[in-house]
């Protein structure tokens, strides 16, 4: 409860921020209402559930979370992996495999790795969501358009499927869906409506039209899901049993990941808006309790939604007093305007989709990363992307991720220089250790960056290969900040080529944490604990004796 400590502390429970934050609450509670709905519909579930998880989901959050102002609840990132569990494995197994994403978000948080979630690589982040953007967009021309039920199981059939369809919308639906989608565009801008939310001005205009003509034909939540029921339900446990659980374990953690990225992002949004500063680990454990409870009140999984967060900052909100209003506001109207939703059509809320996809898919940002960034990021970028609307989100995230560190070592092992150090660069020091020049006979050498195992190859060709044989070869260590296994064993095997060279090895000015994994490795022995110096002038002052090198 690390967020809701500071805030009492900050003194953001006191009086004079009750204004602000109870209206903000508010407000991101209307915000949030169609958009749980339309998120639940889209994700293969009732649309009451999506009300549920922002209430349940939005309460614990704000209350358990490392970010004050992180407005949790469904999200249309999820979309695509919940739609995909709920049709292979039911709603039940849906809500087992939340709970799961729960425990792993839960461990994440405790064991702190919750800054590991942060080195994901732009690329892989923009090409996913881009790619859930425009499954989402397609996967709702079918209530948008009024066109029957999909056929075909990938995205490619399905996109075939419903352009040739496309003639025969059902042109009541349409018209009101492109209604409502214009007014999404344009409430901000109309005199009298700019303080109210968009999707709810749609979903009143739809409703309100729906209800006076009666349009045959028009989906709408009563006549495709009997209406929303008042209150919340009974807590209930899912069927949960060892096979189901050992079956679900890639879902829950393609959920727990994808929660914890969008959770992270979002509250790195709200910092930087407001100049606060989250606990990730916190965040996680918040994140991680809100998604094993919410399914025991028919929810499903929850995390930080970075619109609702923005729209609560934006409207004053100052601490978790505002997460709660929001939850508190959606409650009540679940318990007194639930009748009120039977009419709502189903286009409508399909037209809120259609924006938040466009929002997602950050079409511009996508655009000047692919005309501006590096060839190699362009690539993951678009590997990324096509294999999120083509293939799987989980395959395309650890493609991404996979083709991000490879490209990461190769410039990391790029960037390791190993050089011959000439005298003209070494006037100072020598004349510091009294010398004029080398002492005859021997060489130096420098290395520059991680000798991990990207780089033993140039390491060893560089070493291996020089063109005399020196009586001494001192290899500076100064600008190495760690090494691995990989880069120990190639420095200890060149070590022995040179002795059978009869060429004395000696190393220098190694950091702590080097010199530590050389002594442990072997290393020193194989060269001798004499031949290993501190500072570059000790090793310069090797006698005539130290030039017996060792025998292997």
């Amino acid at each position: 409860m690390i967020a809701v400590r500071e805030a009492w502390i900050a003194g953001l429970f006191g009086r004079a921020h009750w204004g602000r934050n109870l209206v903000s609450g508010v407000i991101v509670g209307i915000v949030a209402l169609p958009l749980a709905m339309a998120f639940a519909i889209a994700s293969g579930v009732k649309p009451e559930q999506g009300i549920y998880t922002a209430i349940i989901g939005g309460v614990l959050v704000s209350l358990l979370g490392g970010s004050r102002l992180q407005i949790a609840g469904p999200t249309g990132a999820f979309i695509v992996i919940l739609a995909g569990v709920t049709a292979k494995y039911g709603v039940d197994g849906l809500q087992v495999a939340t709970m799961m994403a729960g425990v792993i978000l839960f461990l994440l948080g405790v064991t702190r790795l919750g800054a590991i979630i942060k080195f994901i690589p732009d690329p892989v982040i923009v090409g996913f969501t881009a790619g859930i953007g425009v499954i989402i967009w397609v996967g709702q021309w079918k209530d948008f358009f009024g066109i029957p039920n999909i056929i075909g199981e990938h995205f490619h059939e399905k996109l075939l499927y419903l352009v040739q369809a496309l003639p025969n919308l059902h042109v009541a639906t349409t018209l009101l869906a492109v209604g409502s989608l214009a007014l999404i565009i344009a409430a901000p801008k109309l005199p009298g409506l700019k303080r109210v939310p968009g999707p709810l001005v749609a979903m009143v205009f739809a409703t309100a039209v729906q209800s006076v003509f009666h349009f045959d034909g028009v989906a709408t939540i009563g006549s495709s899901f009997g209406g929303i029921p008042q209150g919340l339900p009974e807590l209930s446990l899912p069927d949960i049993t060892l096979p189901r659980v050992i079956e679900l374990i890639g879902p829950a953690f393609a959920i727990a990941m994808l929660g914890a990225i969008e959770s992270l992002l979002s509250a790195v949004v709200a910092d930087g808006m407001t100049g606060t500063k989250h606990d990730s680990n916190q965040e996680l454990i918040g994140q991680g309790v809100a998604n094993f409870v919410v399914p025991l009140f028919g929810g499903f999984a929850a995390t930080g939604a970075i619109a609702r967060t923005a729209t609560n900052i934006r409207n004053g909100a100052t601490g978790p007093m505002a997460g709660i209003t929001h939850a508190l506001t959606l409650l009540l109207i679940i318990l007194f305007l639930a009748p009120l939703a039977s009419n709502i059509p189903l286009c409508a809320l399909a037209a809120v989709l259609f924006v938040v996809a466009y929002n997602m898919s950050e079409v511009k940002h996508f655009i000047r990363m692919v005309q501006r960034a590096p060839l190699a990021d362009v690539a993951i970028l678009l590997v990324t992307f096509s294999l999120t609307v083509f293939s799987d989100l989980v395959i395309a995230v650890n493609i991404g991720v996979i083709l991000a560190m490879l490209q990461f070592m190769r410039r990391m092992a790029s960037s390791v220089e190993v050089q011959q150090v000439v005298e003209e660069e070494l006037e100072t020091e020598l004349r510091v250790n009294g010398q004029t020049r080398l002492p005859p006979g021997v060489l130096v050498y420098t290395i520059e960056g991680p000798l991990f195992f990207g780089a033993a190859e140039t390491f060893e060709r560089v070493l291996a290969q020089t063109h005399t044989d020196p009586r001494m070869l001192v290899i500076r260590l100064k600008r190495v900040p760690f090494m691995d296994i990989t880069g120990l064993q190639t420095l200890e095997e060149v070590i022995q080529q040179l002795h059978k060279r009869r060429i004395v090895v000696k190393l220098c000015e190694a950091n702590r944490k080097v010199l530590s994994k050389l002594d442990r490795a072997g290393v020193l022995q194989t060269i001798g604990t004499e031949h290993y110096h501190d500072d570059f002038a000790a090793a310069l002052a090797a006698n005539e004796a130290s030039y017996a090198p060792r025998q292997h």
